[in-house]
């Protein structure tokens, strides 16, 4: 099955729970449409660059999912008409990165970085 990554915006509103049981609504759309939810990140309240839907700051969330098309559809659908989630960014990848998202990393573990000159 392809792999695809999400992350999404909740709104400022919801609290820490809340914002995690939006996961696990979604991974069970995923599963009851033949996916799986291989793995996921809270990445909490973050300040966005500009204002949506008059609000400054998020809830972000990152999954990472193996799901056919149609349940990927389904889940992107409901994302739409959910009122808590304010946006929503999918990308189809080759393969899951190992380890946390560059988010999770502390500054010292991803010193990718090319010496400047």
């Amino acid at each position: 099955m392809p792999l695809y990554e999400h992350v999404m915006i909740a709104r400022q509103d919801l609290s820490n729970s809340q914002a995690e049981g939006l996961i696990e609504h979604f991974g069970a759309v995923l599963s009851d449409n033949g996916g799986k939810l291989v793995e996921q990140e809270y990445w909490g309240v973050k300040t966005m660059a500009y204002k949506i839907n008059k609000n400054r700051k998020g809830h972000y969330s990152f999954l990472k999912t193996d799901a056919p098309a149609g349940a990927i559809q389904e889940m992107e659908r409901l994302m739409r008409l959910h009122d808590d989630v304010m946006r929503v960014l999918t990308i189809k990848v080759d393969e899951h990165g190992e380890g946390p998202s560059v988010q999770m990393q502390k500054r010292d573990e991803r010193d990718t970085r090319r010496e400047r000159r």
